[in-house]
């Protein structure tokens, strides 16, 4: 196959300077990259791992697993899910302890929210989401609309942006119970003014659920201090915690005593291993517990919660804010005609951006086969996601050179 010709990369965008003076650049060296890697952009799908959990998973099975048996349960692992559930709140979320736990799927925790919120304000029958959700997050609120006989109101919303509190302000009422949002939206990656649009679902005694599976570990939230109610996330993407790691739900202080768990289990019980009869919730955010916590799958997110802690969210929002900057700036220089489908105000931008072209989806299959891999979203976008911890300028430039090419075959 031929390969277009790109015109050289423009002087004042020459990656080299920015890796050269990054102050976390001591963060990359840490990650493990794959045989025949390019240039890795799809960071906010799924991040890479750190070497050191390659001697941490062995480390646990021996010591721990083989060594303690069971005796693990009383030595610590019981706690496990709320220890890492308050790191993520005190790194990440701006959320003080006893709020925040690892539990479940990102999927189950929409769910056990959201139909909690609706057993916490009977008397309503509207849900508030955008049709440009994330689908999981869309189709968990059209079945619990149909099992339970309420309205959906819809959003609509900027292709290249997301929700905004004039949005919110028509759709809210005093018969909605709870507004599902994106606090950085997963196509667009529109950073949503969170505080404002939480203040305007509050103002009719509404609630609102943020899922912040794009914004935990890539933008600075303060979630206590913006006064939200409930929030959700993955682990898998800017948290590194592999493949099918579990997610993590904050709820507010002061809505743990009416959260009403609609999956109640043994662990979510005040006296689990008591094996009463009827279900009392254990006081606090362990009332949301239903399964036993996957343990094991712990393990890469706690390696990568020492990396955030030591960078600070402060420093890796800086970063972040660098690198798509410069990405933007070189789609701009090496492929005029893409469209930009994502916020070019740094304020509004998360951690990653959508390219829009005809031929997207012909050149992102190309580009896996070459070791460049960004992500596909239909029907035209190209989404580059970049994790500041493991990403060089000079990665995102090689990506971006390899895109233009693509492209324009």
């Amino acid at each position: 196959m031929t390969t277009t010709a790109v015109p050289p990369t423009p002087e004042h965008l020459d990656p080299a300077p920015r890796d050269a003076a990054d102050p976390l650049a001591v963060h990359r060296g840490r990650f493990l990259s794959g045989e025949g890697l390019v240039a890795y952009l799809d960071g906010n799908s799924l991040g890479r791992p750190l070497a050191r959990t390659l001697d941490h998973y062995p480390a646990f099975v021996r010591e721990q697993w083989g060594g303690r048996l069971i005796r693990g349960w009383d030595e610590g692992w019981l706690g496990r899910a709320e220890e890492l559930g308050d790191r993520i709140g005190a790194a990440c979320l701006g959320a003080a302890s006893g709020q925040t736990i690892v539990a479940d799927s990102t999927t189950v925790l929409i769910f056990k929210l959201l139909r909690a919120a609706i057993a916490a304000r009977p008397g309503r029958d509207e849900l508030v989401i955008a049709r440009d959700e994330f689908p999981t997050d869309r189709f968990i609120v059209e079945r619990l609309a149909e099992d339970h006989g309420l309205t959906v109101r819809w959003l609509d919303t900027a292709h290249d942006g997301g929700a905004t509190p004039e949005l919110l302000a028509e759709a809210v009422s005093e018969r909605t119970i709870a507004a599902l949002l994106g606090g950085v939206a997963y196509r667009s990656a529109w950073f949503a003014p969170m505080r404002e649009i939480t203040a305007v679902v509050q103002a009719h005694g509404a609630l609102v659920i943020w899922d912040c599976s794009h914004a935990v570990g890539s933008v600075p939230l303060e979630l206590d201090a913006w006064g939200v109610d409930m929030a959700v996330g993955c682990s898998y993407k800017y948290l590194n915690g592999g493949p099918g790691a579990p997610a993590w739900a904050y709820v507010a202080t002061r809505h743990l005593p009416e959260l009403r768990n609609p999956i109640p289990g043994w662990l979510g019980a005040a006296q689990p291993f008591s094996m009463t009869e009827g279900f009392e919730p254990a006081p606090g955010i362990r009332r949301l517990v239903s399964g036993t916590p996957p343990i094991t799958a712990m393990v890469p997110l706690a390696d990568m919660l020492d990396e955030i802690e030591q960078a600070g969210m402060t420093g890796v929002r800086a970063k972040s804010v660098a690198l798509t900057a410069y990405a933007i700036e070189l789609v701009d220089a090496l492929i005029p005609d893409a469209a930009l489908a994502s916020p070019r105000d740094d304020e509004r931008r998360g951690g990653h951006l959508t390219v829009d072209h005809p031929n997207a989806a012909r050149a992102v299959q190309r580009l896996w086969a070459e070791g460049v891999i960004p992500d596909f979203r239909h029907p035209s976008g190209v989404r580059i996601g970049l994790s500041p911890l493991s990403t060089s300028f000079a990665e995102v430039e090689r990506g971006i050179r390899a895109l233009a090419a693509a492209l324009a075959d």
